[in-house]
């Protein structure tokens, strides 16, 4: 453990903590602050997420590679992005389960498109799952904020306790710096996070919602190991060069995508469609 943290504040490993920390402050006060706008800024906000994530995904992928299919599933992201930003909400997502259909049987015997399907369902999930969940009121802020805050702590510690304790590996094939220290680490920080969000907000600290802090921790670093799985598989260090210290948008919010698409199914499951939010803290 000593020779760990004795590690962990080697000039390099500063270096590379200064430029995470810097570039997670700037985004993360941009983020924040348009979340707590809401409306139709957050939305253009989600909007033009969605899009660079499609770009991310496909270069790191070579989806281009598959043609007509790759230009249709980017005209089709675009009109369901634009329908979302103007609250057509069911249009988007309507819009986006028909051009998946229909790619999913034009390249039902050569599989070729299957990264441009990816993409297109994962783009539109990183877009329309945190803009329905925030909608329009308090319960959406105070939604979208406990996801937050749940898989931003979850990232934070994980790497603080990974890079202190060392360990086993977690994944080694898949992200051979990950630990399960670090993992334990992020998914405690997550659900105490988690917690204080809600009691901060004046909510009550329900056994779901610990359940369900803890799902999305897990999650989240689910989701960070599925894009380091397809770096892995593709060759690819980063998804792009936007962040510094972080490389890609889909390298900074990977783990955000995945659970706040999680969060969003559960609000729907319990409170419907129309008010999402509202079912994260029904229980």
């Amino acid at each position: 453990m000593g020779l760990g943290i004795r590690q962990f504040f080697v000039a390099g490993s500063w270096t590379d903590l200064r430029s995470r920390l810097i570039s997670a402050v700037v985004l993360g006060l941009l983020v924040l602050a348009l979340t707590i706008i809401g409306g139709w800024p957050f939305r253009l906000l989600c909007f033009a997420t969605g899009l660079i994530v499609f770009d991310e995904w496909s270069r790191m992928s070579r989806a281009q590679r598959a043609g007509p299919i790759f230009s249709f599933a980017r005209r089709a992201l675009a009109v369901a992005l634009f329908a979302f930003v103007f609250r057509f909400y069911f249009l988007a997502l309507v819009v986006v389960v028909l051009a998946a259909a229909f790619i999913a049987f034009v390249d039902r015997n050569e599989r070729k498109a299957d990264w441009v399907l990816g993409g297109l369902l994962y783009s539109a999930l990183a877009a329309l799952a945190p803009g329905m969940l925030r909608g329009d009121d308090s319960a959406g802020l105070a939604a979208l904020g406990f996801v937050i805050a749940v898989v931003w702590s979850t990232d934070i510690f994980a790497y603080f306790t990974g890079r202190s304790f060392g360990g086993p590996k977690l994944l080694p094939m898949v992200s051979p710096k990950k630990t399960i220290s670090g993992a334990v680490g992020g998914l405690v920080a997550g659900i105490i996070c988690g917690a204080l969000f809600v009691l901060w907000t004046g909510g009550a600290v329900s056994p779901f919602l610990l359940v369900l802090a803890a799902v999305l921790s897990a999650l989240g670093q689910a989701g960070d190991l599925y894009e380091s799985w397809i770096k892995r598989r593709f060759g690819v260090k980063d998804s792009g060069r936007l962040i510094p210290g972080h490389g890609g948008l889909m390298d900074r919010i990977d783990a955000l995508i995945v659970a706040l698409g999680a969060a969003w199914l559960v609000g729907l499951i319990v409170a419907g469609f129309g008010n999402p939010a509202h079912g994260i803290f029904a229980l």
